[in-house]
């Protein structure tokens, strides 16, 4: 049988608390970001503007961003090339779901929500709005660059506060 001192004691209580703070460290950072199950790609403007490859977008599958707006403020979009050969943009939220702060998933040519279920067809983002249609975000295309003002990303930053 062991006995425990006062040194072997303090020893694993530095331990036990080590492990709880890594534990609540990861919990919060966890609360922060919201509920999305979706990775994203941490993203920092250049003079006040996001630039992705077009060529990035060729194989039609969503790629999910965000921006630290804030130490706070984490504002997340999404770009994905349709079916209809155009590359669209939009929040990785809508006007009505937005405070479950889950995002989409791309299911083929469907952008779905992940808190009500409801698909949308990815050659209508940026052309219908509200409900739980994913909320425009302005890009154009220029020079084999896809451009996304960062002016335009903040104008969604009610969706994720």
């Amino acid at each position: 049988m062991k006995i425990i001192t006062i040194r072997n004691f303090s020893g694993l209580a530095c331990r036990v608390f080590a492990v709880l703070a890594i534990f609540m460290t990861f919990s919060v950072q966890k609360v922060q970001a919201g509920n999305f199950s979706v990775q994203a790609i941490e993203v920092q403007p250049v003079n006040g503007v996001f630039a992705f490859p077009e060529s990035s977008f060729q194989d039609g599958k969503a790629k999910h961003f965000q921006y630290k707006a804030s130490p706070n403020l984490w504002i997340r979009f999404f770009i994905v090339k349709s079916l209809d050969g155009k590359i669209r943009a939009a929040f990785d939220a809508c006007d009505v779901c937005f405070s479950a702060k889950k995002g989409y998933v791309q299911q083929g040519q469907n952008m779905i929500c992940i808190n009500c279920g409801l698909k949308f067809r990815t050659d209508k983002i940026n052309e219908t709005r509200g409900g739980c249609n994913p909320s425009p975000l302005t890009r154009k295309i220029q020079n084999g660059q896809v451009l996304v003002s960062l002016n335009d990303v903040m104008s969604g930053a009610r969706f994720f506060q």
